[in-house]
C-alpha cells in the first residue's frame, strides 16, 4: 500500500506549504521557473519540509525526465551509469534533471563526478541536504549550486497538511486540541505528522481527544499555545536566563518545557547551543558539560537523564559569560565572504611537486616549533589582505589568560616586524 506521505504529496506548487519564500508567486524557484531555463540547485533543509517534493515539481515546470537517487540506497556507480546515459540520450525532451537525495552521503572527493556534466549541460542536478553546505559539499560544486535554504514547517503548515489529510480520507476526527498537540509532536515535519495521522487512523475509530492521542503516541501534551509559538517564546526565555546569569529562572524554563512535552534531546542540542555562544572561552569546561549531560540524558533517558541536562542548565547560568569567540566568528565569516578569491600565502603551502616548489610554494616558511616561544610571527593571511582582528576576549573568566596570551604573541609579531 503507498505510504500516506506520498498518496498526498503535493501534484503542482500551489499545494506546496510553508515555503513561500521559493515556490509563491514572487518566490526564487518561481521566478526560475518563468525564465523557462532551469538551474542546477541545491535544496538544503531539516527532514520533512518539501525538498523532493519541490524537486519533482521542479522538474515537472520544465516537462524534463526526472531521474531520482539517494545517498543512502545508491552508489557512485550507479550515478555514473546514469550520466553515461544522460549523454547519449537524444535531448529532444531537454537533458534530464538528476536529483540526489542526502546528497551529503557522498563524500567530496566522489562529488566531483558531477562537475563536468553540469558544465557541459548534459544533466541539471538537484541535490537535497539536511546538513550544512559549507561543510559537507565541495566548493568547486557548491560554486556551480544555487543554494535554496527550506525552513521547519510553521504550526499553520502542519494544520494544512492534517486539513488536506481529512478532505482526502474523512477516516479521523481529531478535536483541536488533539490537532494542536501533534503538531507540536511533529516539530516541522511534514512526514513525521503524515505518518502519526496514518497510524492515528489505524489505531483509532471515532473522536480522538488530547487524552487518546497521548495514549497512543506515548507522548505528553506538549503545553504549548499553537497560535503563540510558545515553543520559541520558552527557549528564548530559557536562553536569556542563562545569558542573564539567573540559574531559578534557567531552571524554571527548562522544567516548564519539559513538563510540556518538549523533546529533552532539542533542550540538550540548544544547552550545547549555549555554551558555544553566550559562554565560550571565558569556561571551556560549560562545552564539555553540556555534550556529557547529553550523551548521559541518551545513555539513561528519563528521569535520571533529565537531571543531568537540568545540572548543565545550572551550570551555564552560573558561569562566566563571553560572547567573543561567538563575535570573532561573525566578523571572520563576513571577512571570508569578502575575500575568499584571495590564496594563502605561498609560503605556508606544502609544495608536494616539483612545479610547486619552482612556483614558489613553502619557499622560506619558518617551523614554528624550531623557534623561541614557538612563535615565527610569519603572516598566514592573504599577501593582499591587510590584517584583521577578529578575536576580543571579554576580562572574565578563562579568558582573562587568553587576553594575556593574545598580548603576550601580538607583541612579539611586532617586534619581529620592527
Amino acid at each position: 500500500m503507498t505510504p500516506l506521505a506520498e498518496q498526498l504529496r503535493p501534484q503542482s506548487f500551489d499545494e506546496v506549504v510553508g515555503q513561500d519564500s521559493l515556490v509563491g508567486k514572487k518566490g526564487l524557484l518561481s521566478k526560475i521557473i518563468e525564465k523557462r531555463k532551469p538551474l542546477s540547485i541545491l535544496l538544503w533543509g531539516p527532514p520533512g519540509c518539501g525538498k523532493t517534493t519541490i524537486a519533482r515539481l521542479y522538474a515537472k515546470a520544465f516537462d524534463r525526465p526526472f531521474i531520482p537517487f539517494t545517498g543512502v540506497m545508491n552508489g557512485i556507480g550507479d550515478i555514473r551509469k546514469a550520466i553515461q546515459e544522460a549523454k547519449s540520450r537524444p535531448l529532444i525532451s531537454g537533458n534530464p534533471i538528476l536529483f540526489i537525495d542526502e546528497i551529503h552521503r557522498f563524500n567530496k572527493a566522489q562529488q566531483d563526478i558531477f562537475l563536468p556534466s553540469i558544465e557541459d549541460g548534459s544533466i541539471v542536478l538537484i541535490g537535497a541536504t539536511t546538513e550544512n553546505p559549507s561543510f559537507t559539499i565541495n566548493n568547486a560544486l557548491l560554486s556551480r549550486l544555487r543554494v535554496l535554504t527550506l525552513d521547519n514547517l510553521s504550526p499553520d503548515a502542519l494544520l494544512k497538511i492534517i486539513a488536506r489529510f481529512e478532505k482526502s480520507s474523512g477516516k479521523i476526527n481529531l478535536t483541536t486540541d488533539a490537532k494542536n498537540a501533534l503538531i507540536g509532536f511533529s516539530h516541522g515535519d511534514g512526514r513525521h505528522l503524515l505518518n502519526a495521522l496514518e497510524n492515528l487512523q489505524t489505531l483509532q475509530e471515532g473522536e480522538i481527544d488530547l487524552e487518546t492521542l497521548c495514549t497512543l503516541t506515548l507522548k505528553k501534551p506538549a503545553g504549548y499555545d499553537r497560535h503563540d509559538d510558545y515553543h520559541y517564546i520558552l527557549i528564548s526565555a530559557l536562553h536569556k536566563s542563562v545569558r542573564g546569569s539567573d540559574p531559578d529562572a534557567a531552571l524554571y524554563y527548562f522544567a516548564r518545557m519539559l513538563e510540556g512535552g518538549e523533546d529533552p534531546n532539542y533542550l540538550a542540542r540548544r544547552l550545547v547551543r549555549m555554551a558555544v555562544e553566550d559562554i565560550g572561552l571565558a569556561d571551556p569546561e560549560a562545552l564539555q558539560v553540556t555534550l556529557t549531560a547529553w550523551q548521559t540524558y541518551e545513555r539513561l533517558g528519563p528521569p535520571e537523564g533529565e537531571l543531568a541536562l537540568a545540572q548543565a542548565t545550572l551550570y551555564l547560568a552560573l558561569a562566566p559569560k563571553s560572547n567573543a569567540a561567538y563575535s570573532a566568528l561573525k566578523k571572520a565569516q563576513k571577512s571570508a565572504e569578502e575575500t575568499s578569491h584571495l590564496n594563502p600565502p605561498k609560503t605556508i603551502l606544502n609544495a608536494p611537486t616539483k612545479l610547486m616548489k619552482q612556483e614558489g610554494y613553502g619557499k622560506n616558511y619558518q617551523y614554528d616549533h624550531d623557534l623561541p616561544h614557538a612563535f615565527s610571527g610569519q603572516n598566514y593571511f592573504p599577501d593582499e589582505m591587510k590584517r584583521p582582528s577578529f578575536y576580543k576576549p571579554v576580562l572574565r573568566g578563562f579568558e582573562r589568560e587568553m587576553e594575556k596570551r593574545l598580548i603576550f604573541f601580538k607583541n612579539l609579531r611586532e617586534k619581529k616586524l620592527q
